[in-house]
């Protein structure tokens, strides 16, 4: 099943629940708008390059559009869909004032250089101009992207609308980057599970956790629930994977990572298949790195009680099921690493009011924002019965659907 079969698949499940009839589902389905443009340049040894990118616009009913631009040469057309219409629940599900929207360029950015990367930010950038902007589209990092991406972007992007520093998100704090935009969506993913265990009236000190990717989101969530007095006993990445029945040191493997590229050769922990993470003995998995990396084939190893997606899709829909049937607690993506848009939020509300907020203050906003979405998720789950995944999606599509009441595009 393709992303975008799955992600219908949970729409069609909350529209159920909402009673919503073929148009309406069909006019919450439909992207707003698809783009697919081609990026030629010149590389650094005289040859011509050419890579494909895509900006899939979902929804902007509850207001601008909003989402990544990710560098991967497994991104397609399909895969952004999938993602646009998830940031489009994502968003409503924490209750912000957008709509969803992705894009991404087909192409592994390890294989260029630093030049290379930045010409064809820039030529993407010129390909989107007349179609991004502070109040229609605001992109932000993705895999295989970040502030520096963002840097290119606004500066390419003031050359022909001038200067629009709310043009992106997850910018340089130079460029008026917020403060506490990078640890966002991991700090997001220790809010949610801080809300889950409080239910059982635990603590996070209480388990243990294995995390899958050490990019952004999982280094930053294995550091932060290490901080927390969580036990991290086995993290991954695209170098391998290591483990440590008693807690690795995280501060450690993140130096290490950062000197060595990989957590590969650790010397605080023992070398595994970095396949074998998702079935670690941990309480909690955390899966932050590529979708669906969960299943049918492996989710009956998984050995976890509990799942924080803090990636975008890991689990297909066949895996979703045979988790719960399991036992397995899982909170959904549009709801866990829903951190990063949320401060993406308040960097685009600073950049607009030309006013900057200190981190502690952004942290704060993040904590009331995740909460207070944990209860409305609560709230959904407890009047239809249903799963946590079910009452994310509920949540997300029908306010999605009160929106486009409220424009009076149907009765």
């Amino acid at each position: 099943m393709t992303p975008s079969e799955t992600t219908a698949r949970y729409f069609h499940r909350a529209a159920d629940l909402l009673e919503l009839n073929d148009q309406q589902r069909v006019f919450l389905l439909t992207p707003y708008r698809e783009i697919k443009v081609e990026c030629n340049f010149i590389k650094d040894n005289g040859t011509l390059a050419t890579f494909v990118g895509y900006r899939v616009q979902h929804d902007n009913k509850r207001g601008p559009m909003k989402g990544g631009i990710r560098y991967h040469h497994q991104v397609d057309l399909d895969e952004v869909n999938a993602l646009a219409q998830l940031m489009t629940w994502k968003t409503a599900v924490v209750d912000l004032p957008y709509g969803g929207a992705k894009g991404g360029i087909t192409v592994d950015p390890k294989s260029l250089s630093t030049n290379e990367l930045q010409i064809l930010t820039r030529v993407f950038t010129q390909k989107l101009a007349d179609v991004i902007g502070p109040h229609t589209d605001i992109p932000a990092p993705d895999m295989g992207t970040n502030a520096q991406t963002m840097g290119w972007i606004v500066d390419e992007y003031g050359k022909f609308k001038g200067y629009s520093p709310a043009v992106v998100t997850g910018k340089p704090i130079e460029l008026g980057g917020s403060l506490g935009r990078e640890s966002a969506t991991g700090r997001g993913v220790l809010y949610a599970a801080e809300c889950l265990f409080e239910e059982l009236g635990r603590q996070v000190k209480d388990f243990t956790y294995a995390v899958q990717g050490f990019g952004n989101v999982g280094s930053w969530a294995a550091r932060l629930f290490h901080e927390a007095g969580g036990t991290v006993v086995a993290v991954s990445d695209a170098s391998g994977a290591v483990r440590h029945p008693a807690g690795l040191d995280v501060p450690a493997l993140y130096d290490h990572v950062r000197r060595a590229g990989g957590v590969t050769g650790f010397p605080g922990g023992e070398p595994m298949p970095a396949e074998e993470l998702l079935y670690e003995p941990a309480d909690v998995l955390i899966p932050a790195a590529l979708g669906d990396v969960l299943t049918a084939r492996n989710a009956d190893r998984v050995r976890a009680k509990f799942i924080l997606e803090g990636a975008n899709h890991p689990t297909d829909i066949e895996a979703d099921a045979l988790l719960r049937e399991k036992g397995v607690v899982m909170l959904p993506d549009i709801y866990v690493n829903a951190g990063g848009v949320t401060v993406s939020y308040f960097e685009w509300v600073q950049n607009i009011q030309q006013f900057r907020w200190d981190e502690d203050r952004v942290n704060a906003e993040l904590r009331r924002t995740m909460r207070r979405a944990f209860a409305d998720l609560k709230a959904v789950r407890a009047a239809f019965g249903c799963d946590w995944r079910t009452a994310a999606f509920t949540l997300g599509v029908d306010r999605v659907a009160k929106a486009s009441v409220a424009r009076g595009l149907w009765a």
